[in-house]
């Protein structure tokens, strides 16, 4: 089944834009009209990359050996995603504000506009990869899936791995996530990155006794 209703999500997300660009292109009809073309284009584009990510996120477990077992599957948690949205989206409902109800010169609502437009895109970006993001920790690997035009797999053999180290930025220290990289020593260094974790420490530590 698929995490987080991406679909239905990424809809609420794109629909404002949607409007926004239908009322300046055929409402307003008159000299901001060309403006309704890029919010209109962008909600369109949030709204069918997040029906596609829908259709594409069910995981699907990695074929195991006959030795080998599933212990533990991770799913990066959302917090991050929605801590840029809650500063993007906020941000644009002001400059939506000083364009349409004030006429205070235009730097102020674009310099508001590019800020908001940052958090939000990056907040929607960690949103659909995260919900296309699956940890497994096996009894002979740790392995990392991403799928989204293809599947991309990236695994460490534990007998070979020589290194878990736990990293936490700005963002994820606010609201109680981590990162857990997991790397094999040598020349051709195999790793895999796991962000956004809950309980990072003790997953990190599950790993190590596993080694």
């Amino acid at each position: 089944m698929t995490r987080g209703r991406p679909a239905v999500w990424s809809t609420i997300l794109g629909l404002p834009f949607v409007l926004i660009g239908v009322y300046l292109f055929i409402i307003a009809a008159d000299a901001t009209s060309e403006l309704g073309l890029p919010p209109l284009f962008f909600g369109l584009f949030i709204v069918f990359v997040g029906l596609y990510v829908h259709y594409i996120a069910t995981p699907s477990s990695p074929r195991l050996r006959d030795d080998e077992e599933i212990i533990e599957i991770r799913h990066p948690t959302q917090r991050v995603a929605a801590a840029k949205l809650g500063i993007g989206i906020p941000v644009l409902l002001v400059t939506a504000y000083l364009l349409f109800f004030t006429m205070v010169p235009y730097v102020y609502p674009t310099a508001m506009l590019l800020i908001g437009l940052y958090f939000f895109s990056t907040g929607l970006y960690v949103y659909w990869t995260n919900t296309l993001t699956t940890y497994y920790v096996t009894s002979n690997r740790v392995i990392k899936e991403f799928r989204f035009l293809s599947l991309i797999r990236q695994e460490v053999p534990l007998n070979k791995v020589r290194g878990v180290q736990e990293r936490k930025s700005l963002t994820e220290s606010l609201v109680g996530l981590g990162n857990v990289r997991v790397a094999s020593g040598g020349g051709r260094s195999l790793e895999v990155n796991m962000r956004n974790m809950t309980q990072s420490a003790e997953f990190a530590e599950s790993i190590r006794e596993l080694m």
